[in-house]
């Protein structure tokens, strides 16, 4: 599998990674196996989790695979912290939470350090700085080689990354930014696309797949019992995308797999795999079987025509102040 630079950094993913958002709940310890081995065997490297999925369990599982299945040494392991189960506060961005939660994902791990440690969201209650010197220390004691942030919006990542460029003292530039990124999801574009690409930061896309609709699954408004669509803990993650506006999408990615003698799942993730700014689409798949077909697209480069009528049909509405006022 090619391998990209993540942002502005020496350090090089797979252009595919993989998800553990289900491990320890939807996907059990056998299919977890599966889906490490396969993705490690086609030349994966980038695995991504966080310290709340499965409440610890997907890193828990991670790092006991990695003691006897894949050598931690080719992995490049990415994880998250800031989450936090309180109704009155869902993140935590202060320096002592995140510092323990990153001590608890290396415990669960088994590991030394993570090469990419992330902030799991902007919390507006803890100064910037304070969240942002967590990550510095993360760093300089050696348990995180890289440190980004995960769903930040423009201003957020525009001030953070520049934070860690300009101020005084030892600062570790921001590697990596995660957020939503998909054909029926493209918000990102407006602000933090930008923002990201100016700044050296790269993008690692979750829900590259629109949460499962752009495989073409749901169309004619089936459900398979299989699918997240009929689960009831993630039935309320797909609804969003079962809209008629996300059906005019999936259809045109339909038209454009039947075109090109692939499957819809191919295009949707080629389109998002090669936007600018994208270092790695992050696959959540919950077995092998769906790993192995999202793999299939490390030799599909969609061509010019496809990804302009891609961009055409899926293209947000960003008006003032994004295009030029006086023609508004």
């Amino acid at each position: 599998m090619e391998q990209r630079h993540l942002g502005r950094t020496g350090l090089r993913v797979s252009r595919i990674g993989l998800g553990t958002l289900t491990w320890g709940r939807d996907t059990d310890e056998h299919d977890a196996a599966e889906c490490l081995k396969t993705f490690w065997e086609a030349g994966g490297t980038l695995v991504d989790t966080a310290d709340v999925y499965g409440d610890g369990e997907a890193e828990y599982l991670l790092g006991r695979l990695m003691e006897g299945l894949v050598p931690r040494r080719d992995l490049v392991i990415s994880t998250k912290a800031g989450s936090v189960p309180d109704p009155d506060r869902r993140f935590d961005g202060s320096r002592g939470h995140l510092l323990s939660a990153l001590d608890a994902s290396l415990s669960r791990l088994g590991t030394e350090y993570v090469d990419v440690w992330h902030v799991h969201a902007y919390d507006p209650y803890t100064p910037l700085e304070e969240t942002l010197h967590a990550l510095d220390l993360a760093v300089s004691t050696g348990r995180a080689r890289y440190a980004g942030v995960s769903n930040f919006c423009g201003w957020q990542l525009a001030k953070a990354a520049t934070w860690q460029l300009a101020a005084p003292g030892v600062r570790n530039r921001l590697a990596s930014t995660q957020l939503e990124y998909s054909l029926v999801q493209r918000g990102i574009e407006r602000e933090v696309l930008p923002a990201a690409l100016d700044l050296g930061v790269g993008l690692l896309p979750s829900s590259p797949l629109g949460r499962g609709v752009l495989t073409g699954k749901y169309r004619g408004g089936t459900t398979p019992g299989d699918s997240r669509g009929a689960s009831e803990h993630m039935a309320p993650f797909v609804a969003p995308y079962l809209d008629d506006a996300a059906g005019r999408i999936v259809d045109a990615v339909s038209t454009a797999a039947d075109g090109l003698a692939v499957t819809p799942l191919q295009v949707a993730l080629a389109w998002v795999r090669d936007r600018p700014g994208v270092a790695a689409p992050i696959v959540g798949a919950r077995n092998a079987r769906q790993l192995t077909a999202a793999l299939s697209v490390e030799a599909l480069s969609l061509p010019d025509e496809i990804c302009r009528a891609l961009d055409d049909v899926s293209e947000p509405v960003h008006r003032y102040p994004d295009h030029d006022w006086s023609t508004l």
